[in-house]
């Protein structure tokens, strides 16, 4: 009797149900897509407006997470900035174990990334920088910064250079500055006229290196031939791949105390050049000085800067 009655309605009344039908599958099918546009747009705004620039630093083969811990200890009391310190655990299957935090009002923290597969061997660097780009989205999203500055030890910078060349790929976020210490670019080769598979990839692949990049390679030697493990040369290498192509490539050796490799990262003149180069300028407010000019008779230059 009802089934009846409902096929009697006229023509209008079918009409105007099925246009409300198709306006409401419309809305539904746009809703989604709306939601996600706010979303993004949201994000976006808040990634524009971030005054985060966090520090992610990545250890050598062998070490982990906790390998900087005397270095930032040392940062924070030379700057008295207080920067927090965030560690993240990387596991082979992808998962990231956390410890430690960030601070809301901390506008430059340290984040040090290590991995569970934290072995040496080019097959093994590959493996790490692709895990470090999964991290690295990880970051981006939780803490919406829209740039950063990198610090590799020894492989770790051969880990920012995959990263660089093979994941980095996200234009809303600008990579300020690298600071690689103590980087076999060629691993042991001692010489540059026998390329290293790993070091021939990186040099026909440089293109996707960010070309505003600001690079320093910092080598130490206690030889003026190597670190005890890396050549001078195998560091020196690394011109080949961002010389030229990043905005600027900056070579610095190190020489005296503590220019051993394991060493370098207790070296004050690594302190200093962090300081100098890596980190932002620490801001203070102007205060009234007196200025007193004096002549060095003896000037010293620890630092050997070659470009």
């Amino acid at each position: 009797m009802l089934f009846k009655k409902i096929r009697q309605w006229p023509k209008l009344v079918w009409h105007w149900i099925f246009l409300s039908l198709f306006l409401l599958l419309i809305v539904g099918l746009a809703w989604p897509s709306y939601a996600w546009t706010q979303a993004n747009v949201k994000q976006m705004a808040t990634r524009h407006n971030s005054k985060m620039s966090p520090v992610i630093m990545i250890p050598g083969s062998s070490a982990n997470e906790s390998r900087f811990d005397s270095l930032i200890t040392t940062i924070n009391n030379t700057d008295h900035q207080n920067h927090s310190l965030l560690r993240l655990h990387v596991y082979s299957d992808g998962t990231i174990k956390a410890t430690g935090s960030i601070r809301p009002d901390d506008h430059e923290p340290f984040i040090v990334v290590g991995f569970e597969n934290n072995a040496d061997g080019y097959d093994n660097i590959q493996k790490q920088a692709k895990l470090f780009g999964q991290a690295f989205k990880q970051l981006a999203k939780k803490y919406n910064f829209n740039n950063f500055k990198g610090f590799g030890h020894s492989n770790g910078g051969l880990i920012y250079t995959d990263f660089l060349e093979h994941y980095f790929d996200d234009d809303q976020i600008t990579m300020k500055r690298l600071m690689t210490v103590g980087t076999p670019y060629n691993f042991a080769e001692n010489s540059t006229s026998r390329k290293t598979q790993m070091l021939a990839d990186f040099i026909k692949d440089r293109g996707a290196i960010p070309t505003d990049l600001v690079v320093y390679s910092v080598a130490g030697t206690e030889n003026y031939d190597n670190d005890s493990i890396v050549p001078i040369k195998s560091v020196a290498a690394g011109k080949y791949i961002y010389q030229g192509q990043a905005a600027q490539y900056t070579q610095i050796t190190v020489t005296g105390k503590m220019a051993q490799h394991s060493e370098l990262l207790a070296n004050p003149q690594i302190l200093d050049l962090m300081t100098r180069y890596l980190l932002d300028p620490v801001k203070t407010n102007p205060k009234k000085t007196t200025t007193r000019t004096y002549h060095d008779d003896d000037p010293t230059n620890t630092l050997d800067n070659n470009k």
